[in-house]
């Protein structure tokens, strides 16, 4: 053996992940911009406090990012992966995701994955379950109300079954990302027979607003709340990620809402189980699920 260590086990260690801390921020911010994903300073900083990140730093300077949230013991979400430009293969995607997926204690996880983390992914145990689609634009008009949907702002009361109805869609105990959306959005529910059967939720975020999640029992109600909570917003930027399962896609086409893009839903371990008696349609965000 040499002196020292050899150049390759030099750069290993160099890459070797830290904590995400608040002060990474203003550089993850213009990682994210480098690919033109619209996140704002607000948003990274809202999505570090509700849960965990890591980032590799080269020479100080920020090269990568991943976060993940818990959603109770049994799982948790991914998202926000990003490696710089000029720092591809070198094993910083790779050595995040190890890092993230130790941190998660076992948990399954979820995540939605670009046709560029794809591979790594795979790689590492998550296997894909679907789709998510990907609407935006100028909303130009308001959408006609649905008159399937009877829809009213959420109050205090609510909160409860709102929150047992998530984890009926999801399959996962969402409270807290509940509490921290509804902290900062607009809410709106159905009830049917004095039963909440829906909710759903519009914030600034990004470019624009985003609506998500949007959770219901049909999707006569999930069209409902989401013309309810669009309405307020014409002539701005509106943005909804919805599952391919769902069949709301054709639908957010004819409100003036294309879809722009699509990415993978993929998952590592027991996959959440959700019940047939409700549907998670929009996701909060990409990463957030």
């Amino acid at each position: 053996m040499g002196e020292g260590i050899s150049e390759q086990t030099a750069e290993r260690r160099s890459l070797r992940p830290v904590a995400l801390s608040p002060e990474h921020l203003p550089q993850a911010l213009a990682l994210s911009q480098a690919l033109q994903w619209p996140y704002r300073l607000e948003d990274w900083a809202f999505a570090l406090a509700l849960g965990r990140g890591f980032a590799v730093e080269i020479d100080a300077r920020l090269a990568g990012t991943a976060l993940w949230w818990p959603y109770g013991q049994h799982h948790a979400s991914a998202g926000m992966i990003i490696v710089a430009a000029d720092a591809q293969r070198m094993g910083i995607g790779r050595a995040l995701m190890e890092a993230l997926l130790a941190d998660a204690a076992g948990r399954s996880m979820i995540l939605n994955s670009t046709r560029e983390g794809f591979s790594l992914y795979k790689s590492l145990g998550f296997v894909e379950r679907g789709h998510v689609h990907q609407h935006q634009a100028m909303l130009t008009h308001a959408p006609a109300p649905d008159p399937a949907a009877a829809t009213r702002p959420f109050r205090a009361a609510d909160l409860e079954a709102v929150r047992r109805l998530d984890h009926v869609a999801s399959g996962m105990e969402r409270a807290v990302l509940i509490d921290a959306l509804f902290g900062i959005g607009e809410v709106k529910v159905v009830k049917r027979d004095g039963v909440v059967c829906g909710y759903g939720c519009a914030r600034r975020w990004g470019r624009g607003i985003v609506i998500g999640p949007v959770v219901a029992e049909t999707a006569a109600e999930a069209r409902g709340l989401i013309s309810a909570l669009a309405a307020p917003h014409a002539g701005r930027f509106v943005r909804l990620d919805v599952t391919s399962a769902c069949g709301l896609s054709p639908w957010l086409e004819a409100i003036g809402l294309p879809r722009v893009d699509q990415v993978v839903a993929m998952t590592r371990g027991e996959p959440p189980r959700s019940s047939a008696h409700a549907a998670l349609f929009a996701l909060a965000s990409q990463s957030l699920g």
